[in-house]
């Protein structure tokens, strides 16, 4: 039984317009579209104003979208493809993008599984919502060729893609090596790393980076010594909890982690099994994630400017919609390593 079969009322609900706002306001049509576009300052009098935003509120108002977006051949949305929103980074990554794009444009979010490049196939339903732009982290680049078309499109944190796509980078590799610099300087010898199970290119740089480091400072990381997990505290812990074994009669003594939830999932396993941080093993993560500071031992890891790579991909996407080629094309963000307990006793630099 639907609602109005139990109510009674069987009528179809009345479409509220704009013009039907205007008369109720005492107010032009263009007055309306201001004040419910969020537009009206400096352009309407607060007695005006406050008499639409009634009108609105009396009548039910809200603006057709989809009809908007049908007329013109595209809407006011613009679309965030990412994985696992839960993560604080991501949050900042929002944070940078509402910044440049939220006075003119609605962000909605396209959630992947975490750690897992966006699909082709998933993306391509939402733009049946005829979005102005997306936004996507992490793409491949055949995600890339297959989305194609003209829909303005910048990649965050993507390496490996063409030079000619819109794109703004982190300098993950340097942040890899910054870490085995760092275990290099504190006297270790042999290291492990636990990677993410994921099919994303700047992951994988990271663990490439990490191990090219390692030869080229004396450092062992056995085969043996390299495992990998989900982007997942409790995953991370298990695998750690089934590699230490194996990573202690090796005698790995540092490790670094794909991520900071990586690393809390080390910290939750070393209390189960009395190892001590940082005198038995040194662990490292990356992202630089707001719980990294506060942890017990306080996690070093390499810190990445998320907020600030929001903002700039948004203003990339923000010259697409205005017919503009972003200058430059592909921006590059440095990394940082900050040093705290979890590798160095007292340490926080």
């Amino acid at each position: 039984m639907t609602i109005a079969e139990k109510t009674g009322n069987t009528r179809e609900p009345r479409r509220v317009t704009a013009a039907m706002v205007a008369a109720h306001a005492g107010v032009s049509t263009a007055t309306v579209s201001l004040v419910a576009n969020g537009k009206s300052s400096g352009r309407v009098s607060a007695k005006n104003e406050q008499r639409v935003r009634e009108a609105i509120r009396e009548l039910g108002y809200f603006v057709d979208s989809i009809g908007s977006s049908l007329a013109k051949g595209v809407s006011s949305l613009v679309v965030l493809v990412a994985p696992d929103i839960s993560n604080p980074f991501f949050a900042k990554v929002i944070a940078g993008v509402r910044s440049v794009l939220a006075s003119d444009y609605q962000l909605m979010l396209s959630v992947t599984d975490a750690g897992v490049s966006p699909s082709a196939s998933e993306t391509r339903k939402i733009l049946g919502l005829r979005p102005a732009g997306l936004l996507v982290h992490a793409p491949s680049q055949e995600f890339l060729d297959e989305i194609g078309g003209n829909l303005p499109m910048v990649a965050l944190d993507a390496p490996g893609i063409s030079p000619k796509f819109p794109a703004v980078n982190m300098d993950v590799a340097q942040g890899a090596r910054d870490v085995v610099a760092h275990f290099a300087a504190q006297g270790h010898t042999k290291a492990a790393y636990l990677d993410a199970i994921t099919g994303t290119e700047t992951l994988a740089v990271r663990r490439e980076a990490f191990l090219e480091a390692a030869g080229d400072y004396g450092i062992e990381v056995l085969p043996s010594s390299v495992a990998s997990s989900m982007i997942d505290v409790n995953a991370a812990s298990t695998v750690f909890s089934q590699q230490w074994t194996i990573w202690q009669e090796a005698g790995v003594t540092a490790l670094g982690c794909a991520t900071d939830n990586h690393a809390f999932g080390v910290l939750h396993a070393t209390r189960g099994l009395g190892i001590r941080i940082p005198d038995q093993l040194a662990v490292a993560g990356f992202d630089d994630l707001p719980y990294s500071a506060t942890s017990n031992p306080a996690i070093t890891s390499v810190q990445l400017n998320a907020q600030e790579g929001g903002r700039l991909a948004a203003l990339k996407l923000r010259a697409l919609l205005e017919g503009k080629d972003p200058e430059p094309l592909q921006s590059m963000l440095p990394s940082s390593l900050v040093v705290r307990g979890s590798t160095v006793i007292g340490g926080d630099h």
